[in-house]
């Protein structure tokens, strides 16, 4: 364990000093004392893991982007967690992370002896790390779009149902031309919904351009500049890949005197806190994100129980407002 790795004795070692044993130096009981200060145990966790190999602990690991959802996951882990009687261990690789240093911090999590493992990302290099290889406890791969992997539970809101209900709610006021500014593509998420919008505007017989940002809202007002500039006209309406992206549709707009929804109605994806309150408000899909980082301890939990690994989906909700409407009547 890691006391034992940061004094430079053995786990016997450690477990003698904890329990008071009169064999150890003086000079090793300071050193073993020392490395559990500095690693912040506590004696009795300690004592506790040596004496059951259970550390009590979930580790997290965050493997993708910044995205702003994420401290709404992290609560809902924490919360669940911490109802179970465990505690979190986190560890972050944000970025453009490859393979080895995802393995790299999975197996970090594994010497501290964690019972079970949760990975949070949105890209695919997670799945890949994670495929064939067995940590030896079990893992859930969180907002992963991708198939699943034999051993690993995976647990994702449903990111294509999501799209289709926005693209739905807008085919039902009328639109028939639809575009997309999605999100970046190599992210789960964003492809899942450029599936559902495709999957929608064919059922329908309905067209739509489709435009790739990167979820922030510079690229949402990027993208909005460059919409109806080939000779096509605007859409009458826009799906953006999420609010961020939709806030800076609404800027664009703004600055080109193309009224919302008057002119071209707008949705958004996620529900971020505040969204009720642009001008207008803004009509988006809802994900709860706590509860998807409860669903993810809860099923590392059963797992832990004895339970197989399995794919939980959960579903989204529309939220309509104020930035969609029917189409005018010359578009």
């Amino acid at each position: 364990m890691d006391v034992a790795r940061e004094a430079g004795v053995s786990h016997i070692t450690v477990s003698w000093v904890i329990n008071d044993h009169p064999s150890v130096r003086p000079e090793t009981r300071a050193r073993v004392e020392a490395a559990i200060r500095k690693l912040g145990y506590r004696r009795n966790s300690v004592a506790r893991a040596l004496k059951s190999r259970r550390s009590s602990t979930i580790g997290v690991v965050i493997a993708g982007s910044d995205l702003f959802e994420l401290p709404r996951i992290l609560l809902g882990v924490e919360t669940a967690a911490k109802q179970a009687g465990y505690w979190v261990s986190l560890a972050g690789r944000q970025g453009e992370s490859t393979t080895a240093d995802l393995v790299e911090t999975l197996q970090r999590l594994t010497d501290q002896s964690v019972e079970a493992i949760a990975v949070v990302t949105d890209r695919p290099v997670a799945v890949e790390a994670l495929s064939g290889l067995d940590f030896g406890v079990p893992v859930a791969v969180v907002m992963s779009g991708s198939e699943p992997h034999p051993g690993l539970c995976f647990v994702e809101v449903d990111q294509e149902l999501g799209a289709r209900l926005a693209v739905r709610h807008l085919l039902d006021l009328g639109h028939r031309r639809i575009a997309h500014l999605t999100g970046a593509l190599r992210a789960f998420d964003a492809r899942a919904r450029v599936e559902g919008w495709q999957a929608e505007l064919a059922a329908a017989g309905a067209e739509g351009a489709l435009l790739e940002g990167d979820f922030s809202a510079e690229s949402g007002f990027r993208l909005a500049h460059r919409l109806g500039t080939d000779g096509s006209g605007l859409p009458t309406a826009v799906l953006a890949g999420n609010d961020q992206m939709a806030m800076g549709v609404l800027a664009a707009f703004a600055e080109r005197g193309v009224r919302v929804p008057q002119d071209v109605s707008l949705v958004g994806f996620d529900d971020m806190k505040g969204a009720g309150y642009l001008v207008p408000a803004l009509t988006t899909v809802r994900q709860d994100f706590a509860h998807l980082g409860r669903s993810a301890i809860e099923l590392l939990v059963r797992m832990l129980g004895g339970e197989r690994a399995r794919r939980r989906k959960l579903t989204p909700e529309l939220v309509v407002r104020r930035s969609t409407a029917v189409p005018r009547a010359d578009s």
